[in-house]
């Protein structure tokens, strides 16, 4: 029964510890004007090609409207540059500005040590059991999401 509570005390309290310790340890004196939500907006847009708005407001599920909020606040504070596709003028693309990308990187430094911290005392069979009883979780959450909608 032990391991059962461990995992209920993890499953129900660990998302909420890593928003709140992901928020402290990522507002930094560079990076004091913005908020967790818009580092995953900046790692979402990400460093590759310009991307349109619909393409990242699909992949953080929600609106285009709900993202134009906050792009707007992005680009004010100099992190994300937003402009009109050449090939068609309908189309707003949004990238990175050089802010921006420093915000990611630091972004992604705090993902790669908690990456680090889960897999640090772990052998390589220990490794594929975790990322199969995470694969089952993240099952789990698609098909009660499925459900749902």
């Amino acid at each position: 029964m032990k391991h059962y509570e461990v995992f209920h005390d993890i499953l129900v309290n660990l998302f909420q510890e890593i928003m709140d310790i992901e928020g402290k340890a990522l507002i930094t004196p560079e990076f004091k004007d913005i908020s967790v939500n818009d580092m995953h907006i900046i790692e979402a847009i990400g460093e590759e090609s310009p991307r349109n708005m619909s393409s990242v407001a699909k992949s953080l599920s929600v609106t285009v409207g709900t993202l134009t909020i906050a792009i707007n606040g992005l680009v004010k504070k100099g992190y994300v540059h937003r402009e009109r596709s050449e090939e068609d003028r309908r189309v707003v693309l949004i990238s990175l500005t050089e802010k921006g990308r420093r915000a990611n990187a630091h972004h992604t430094k705090f993902h790669e040590g908690m990456i680090q911290a889960v897999l640090k005392d772990l052998d390589e069979s220990q490794q594929e059991v975790l990322v199969k009883s995470l694969l089952n979780l993240r099952e789990f959450f698609d098909s009660y999401q499925k459900e749902k909608v």
